[in-house]
């Protein structure tokens, strides 16, 4: 596969016309001095304080914003997810000093703004969205990272240039129709002894079995299946990985996602039955995660 000729292609996605006048806006931003950075739950950015209104102007313009959040300043860009709910969560179960490190589906950054502080010796973000990608431009050219990021997918990784010590693919495999090819591209893309950190949606019980969505799940469209913890250790297997092991399951609730004025849309508490907060809008059991740490 060539990744060049493919990198080329996705670049012309920044010309689309939804996606081009944001990154004229984001071209034209004059950039203050930068005071400090903080990798707190927010990624707090201190800037001089100039042109405050200019920076929020282009920050709107980018909505929604899923992952976060992050403040500038007074400016506080509330996103949908308060993620490091979930970073402060697996943030025990990995060491990433000096590593060579991917995070497939990576959004905006977030989690990658927030894996610097364990000084890793490579970050590269993999995420086929332009206006993902152009957040995450937004948010760098405070932090003056040295993250890599791809307009790639996790079908694209095994054919990567290098190969990572250690792969989050946080949020991703439930949008595979075949989990186990993209658990077999994740296996491919690890150095021997590679770790991946991945959670996905997952269904209560102890039978090897998943749910399959007819149309929807929790009013998303592109959600194929949804397994078991033991369904999910068996495609992990199938795909390669022996040493397999649960770090931890948690349910999604209104503290870890909800509607901002950041996003302009539906949230968790629009996708779940109004009667019975237990299911979702569909009927299915409500959205509930599991984590895993998987060896090569």
């Amino acid at each position: 596969m060539d990744l060049n000729k493919l990198r080329q292609e996705r670049q012309k996605w920044l010309s689309w016309k939804n996606i081009a006048p944001i990154n004229e806006a984001l071209n034209n931003l004059t950039i203050p001095n930068i005071i400090d950075v903080k990798l707190n739950d927010a990624i707090e950015i201190k800037i001089e304080d100039k042109n405050l209104e200019e920076i929020k102007k282009v920050a709107k313009l980018m909505k929604p914003w899923r992952k976060g959040p992050f403040k500038i300043n007074s400016l506080f860009i509330d996103s949908e997810w308060r993620s490091y709910i979930k970073y402060n969560l697996i943030r025990p179960y990995f060491n990433l000093n000096n590593k060579v490190v991917a995070d497939v589906g990576c959004n905006n950054g977030y989690y990658m703004f927030k894996m610097l502080e364990d000084n890793p010796k490579k970050i590269v973000g993999f995420d086929p969205s332009a206006l993902n990608y152009l957040q995450f431009k937004f948010i760098d050219s405070f932090v003056n990272s040295n993250i890599v990021y791809e307009m790639l997918g996790i079908e694209h990784i095994e054919y990567y240039e290098h190969k990572f010590d250690t792969i989050f693919c946080l949020g991703v495999l439930y949008h595979r129709s075949d989990p186990i090819g993209s658990l077999k591209s994740l296996y491919k893309s690890l150095n021997k002894n590679g770790e991946l950190i991945l959670d996905t949606f997952m269904i209560d019980g102890d039978k090897d079995i998943c749910l399959t969505p007819k149309e929807r799940y929790s009013k998303i469209p592109n959600i194929y299946f949804i397994p078991t913890v033991n369904a999910l250790k068996n495609w992990c297997f199938r795909a390669g990985f022996k040493d397999i092991k649960v770090l931890e399951i948690k349910k999604t609730d209104l503290t870890e996602q909800r509607k901002t004025d950041w996003i302009d849309s539906q949230s968790l508490n629009d996708f779940l039955d109004k009667n019975n907060p237990e299911l979702t809008t569909e009927g299915y059991p409500a959205p509930k995660r599991v984590y895993i740490k998987a060896i090569k």
